[in-house]
């Protein structure tokens, strides 16, 4: 743990940590934001104006289901066709060198993946995948949008020319008088309803993957955290982790943390230029 006032540190004390080690990393909503995802709570941060539904409220309540979907559906337009972006490049990299444990994220936009990134436990699910509450099979998102568009031609045609702000979780602010008539489609397989394979607020996290990162975490001699204010419990949980075991604790957000007060390393600046600094230090 980190004693006496918080210390801003530089990109060489940062490499000093990782080098010659194995380090977890941890990723927030802030690592996406020069993919043009907005953060929820950093300087590329896009004001929410509903609240995040609930796990109990997509279950019981048809209402509730038919928004989510149709706000779903317009942000699903955004999240679902952006690239990675070098700060995703830079934790492949690091990977690469040998110097990344792991990779546990809390995005659910599968950007690491797609930047080359191995071995990556999405902590929160995955907005790419949609489970079925009755019989769990999984399927496409891309082929639950097409058949939404399908079912609502007016609606998918009228988001050609509105505006619609999204969130990292796919969310879109989207007025309610657009989609009053939304029609919500059930499982091709069973009929059953049909959810985004993502953790809702409410809903328990599979065990296996809490284990996995934990498991991870084990295995490593520290833990960076990368663009999180670790507001959520499940990241957090594992930061208590590695400082209990006496692991570094290095945290590089735009902002305040959680956990400011645990670290060893703390760097307030922005992600992608500080990683490339972070190679070229280390010599990745």
């Amino acid at each position: 743990m980190a004693e006496g006032p918080l210390r801003s540190s530089t990109v060489d004390e940062l490499a000093d940590v990782m080098r010659g080690r194995r380090t977890l990393v941890l990723t927030g909503a802030g690592i996406s934001t020069d993919s043009g995802i907005p953060d929820y709570r950093g300087d590329g941060r896009s004001a929410r104006t509903s609240v995040p539904i609930t796990y109990r409220e997509f279950m019981d309540d048809p209402e509730a289901r038919r928004r989510y979907w149709a706000r779903s559906q317009a942000g699903y337009r955004h999240v679902g066709t952006v690239d990675p972006n070098d700060g995703h490049r830079s934790v492949t990299a690091l990977q690469q060198a040998g110097l990344v444990a792991g990779v546990v994220t809390q995005n659910v936009d599968r950007l690491h993946q797609q930047a080359g990134t191995v071995d990556v436990v999405d902590l929160h699910g995955r907005i790419d995948r949609v489970i079925c509450t009755s019989c769990g099979t999984r399927s496409p998102r891309d082929q639950l949008a097409e058949r939404l568009a399908q079912a609502n031609p007016q609606y998918d045609a009228l988001l050609d020319v509105v505006s619609t702000p999204f969130q990292p979780d796919g969310d879109a602010d989207v007025a309610a008088q657009l989609f009053e008539a939304f029609v919500v489609v059930d499982c091709l397989v069973c009929g059953g309803l049909l959810k985004p394979d993502v953790v809702f607020f409410g809903e328990s996290m599979p065990r296996e993957r809490r284990d996995h990162a934990s498991a991870l975490l084990r295995d490593a001699d520290g833990i960076l955290v990368l663009g999180s204010s670790l507001a959520v419990m499940s990241g957090y949980r594992l930061v208590l982790q590695a400082d209990r075991a006496g692991q570094a604790v290095s945290i590089l957000t735009r902002g305040p943390s959680r956990a400011d007060h645990l670290a060893d390393v703390r760097l307030d600046a922005p992600l992608t230029p500080t990683l490339h600094a972070l190679i070229g230090a280390i010599g990745a």
